[in-house]
C-alpha cells in the first residue's frame, strides 16, 4: 500500500504465506511490543504455537490474548533473558505446554541510545553488552539442548548499527556485530544437526519510541535518507524472519539479511 501523505510504499500486514510453520513450536524473546509482537502473531498466523517470553508480564498477557483471539495458539512466560535461570525456567514451561521448540527468534534487546564514548561509563557498557549480546547466548543455550535435529531454526537480532559505523553507542555497536559473529559460528557449529542459525539486521524501524521521540515530518525527513524512500516497518522485519525461520530459506544458513531499506549494501 502507499502512504497516503508521502506518496511512499509500505508493507501491508505480513499474510499467512508459510505453511510448512504449521504445527511447530516457536520461541519468541522481546516478544512483549515491536517487533517481537509482530513476529510472534505471524508465527502463529501461520499456523504455529507461540511462546512470547519477556519481563512485561501485562504486555505479555495482551499479545497471548491477542493471538488468541484471532485463532491462533500462544502461551506466554516471564524471562529477563540476562538471567539464565529464568531462561532455563522459560524453556521447561514451553516444552511441557507446546511442546520441543523447532524455532526461536532470540529478539530480545535494544539499548542503543547515542552516548559519546569519552562519556561512556564501564557499568552502561557491561550492561548493553549484557542486554544485547550475551543475552543471546544465554538464550540460545538455554533452548538450543530442547531443540530437535533437523529443520531446526534459530534467527538472532542484529542491526545496522552492528553492519556500519551509526549514531548508536559504540557499547550498542560492539554488541550488535558480536550477535553477527554469534551467529556465523553457531551456523558452522550446528549445521550438522540441521539447525540453521541466520540474522537479522533492521535499520531505522518505526515503533513507540521513535513516535514519541519524532514527529511525523522528522520521521519522513528521516525516510528520505534512505535509498528507498522510507523508514522501515515491523511488517518489513516480519516478513524477513518468517522466511528465515520457514523451509523456503532450507539451504540458508549463517547470513545476516539487512532488513535496511538500501541504507547498508554489503
Amino acid at each position: 500500500m502507499t502512504d497516503a501523505v508521502h506518496g511512499i510504499a509500505t508493507p501491508a500486514a505480513v499474510p499467512g504465506s508459510h505453511p510448512d510453520l504449521a504445527g511447530r513450536v516457536a520461541i519468541v524473546t522481546g516478544g512483549s511490543r515491536g517487533i517481537g509482537a509482530a513476529t510472534a502473531a505471524a508465527f502463529a498466523a501461520n499456523g504455529a504455537a507461540v511462546a512470547i517470553a519477556g519481563r512485561d508480564e501485562a504486555a505479555l498477557a495482551t499479545v497471548a490474548a491477542g493471538i488468541a483471539e484471532r485463532g491462533g495458539r500462544a502461551i506466554w512466560v516471564r524471562a529477563d533473558c540476562t538471567v539464565p535461570a529464568d531462561l532455563s525456567r522459560m524453556t521447561e514451561t514451553v516444552c511441557a505446554q507446546l511442546g520441543a521448540p523447532g524455532i526461536l527468534a532470540a529478539f530480545a534487546g535494544g539499548n542503543g541510545m547515542p552516548v559519546p564514548t569519552d562519556a561512556e561509563t564501564a557499568e552502561h557498557w557491561r550492561e548493553v553488552v549484557e542486554t544485547d549480546l550475551n543475552s543471546v547466548f544465554y538464550t540460545i543455550r538455554a533452548v538450543l539442548p530442547s531443540m530437535p535435529d533437523r529443520r531446526g531454526a534459530i534467527v538472532t537480532m542484529s542491526s545496522a548499527a552492528g553492519r556500519q559505523a551509526a549514531r548508536s553507542a559504540a557499547a550498542y555497536a560492539a554488541a550488535k556485530a558480536g550477535v553477527i559473529a554469534l551467529t556465523r559460528h553457531l551456523a558452522a557449529e550446528l549445521a550438522p544437526r540441521g539447525i540453521r542459525v541466520n540474522c537479522l539486521a533492521p535499520s531505522a524501524t518505526e515503533n513507540d519510541k521513535m513516535r514519541a521521540w519524532m514527529s511525523a515530518d522528522q520521521r519522513a525527513q528521516l525516510g528520505a535518507s534512505f535509498p528507498l524512500g522510507r523508514i522501515g516497518q515491523p511488517a518489513d522485519v516480519v516478513a524477513a524472519a518468517l522466511f528465515l525461520a520457514s523451509d523456503a530459506s532450507a539451504w540458508i544458513t549463517g547470513v545476516t539479511l539487512d532488513v535496511a531499506g538500501g541504507k547498508v549494501m554489503v
